[in-house]
């Protein structure tokens, strides 16, 4: 994919899922010169932190805020079915760029690099139940193979197109759904609210996308453990 470095995305999609580890504080945050972007006011369930993820240079390049439930790693069959969650996921818009240790070129980041995350973090939150925990390294690959040809195929059949409001505004997300949950994918335009724009990846389970809008976190603070 030329929208994100194969390694780089899958150290990525660890980062943005808030199961794998404690959670981030706020910092880490704090320190992107990006909006971060999290459901809008429409949604009143808890909202919490999950991890953001940084170049070797220490830049922040991207990271999730989770919304509802917090997901197990491995429910039963009945704790997934009652699982409500969304997590969204912001990515800085990066052109091509050379490395912050002048060692190589980054590569740019697209609504791809969105979809790739997203796809990638829904997989590390849940997997069959009935998996044995020795073969869940070789589904995860296979699986994960899988996320990163269809991120970088938006156009393809497993994508359909779905408008939500970023910011009050329709905005075109691209769209799937799998057994596992759900994942979207689309880019903020640059605006005064914001200074810049970002593109977005969000994945769920058993809370719909069609009712979802987005907006730009004002204080992040609000999504820090209290």
């Amino acid at each position: 994919m030329e929208t994100t470095s194969r390694v780089g995305a899958h150290g990525a999609a660890g980062t943005a899922n808030g199961v794998s580890g404690a959670r981030r504080t706020v910092e880490g945050y704090l320190r992107a010169n990006f909006p971060w972007y999290g459901l809008d006011d429409a949604f009143t369930g808890p909202r919490w932190l999950m991890q953001v993820g940084t170049a070797a240079d220490g830049t922040v390049q991207h990271g999730s805020t989770g919304h509802g439930d917090e997901p197990s790693i491995r429910p039963d069959a009945s704790g997934a079915e009652k699982e409500r969650f969304a997590a969204v996921v912001t990515v800085a818009a990066s052109p091509v760029r050379h490395s912050g240790d002048g060692t190589g070129i980054l590569d740019a980041t697209t609504v791809s690099s969105a979809a790739w995350l997203a796809g990638s973090a829904l997989l590390l939150s849940t997997w069959p139940a009935q998996l044995d925990h020795s073969l869940r390294d070789d589904w995860l690959d296979q699986q994960t193979e899988t996320a990163f040809a269809l991120a970088d195929d938006l156009n393809g059949s497993a994508w359909s197109v779905l408008s939500l409001p970023v910011d009050g505004v329709p905005t075109t997300f691209h769209y799937r759904e799998s057994e596992f949950g759900w994942v979207l994918a689309g880019s903020t335009s640059p605006g005064e609210a914001t200074g810049s724009g970002v593109h977005i990846g969000a994945y769920g389970r058993g809370m719909s996308a069609y009712g979802l809008g987005f907006s730009a976190i004002e204080d992040i603070n609000s999504y820090a453990p209290q």
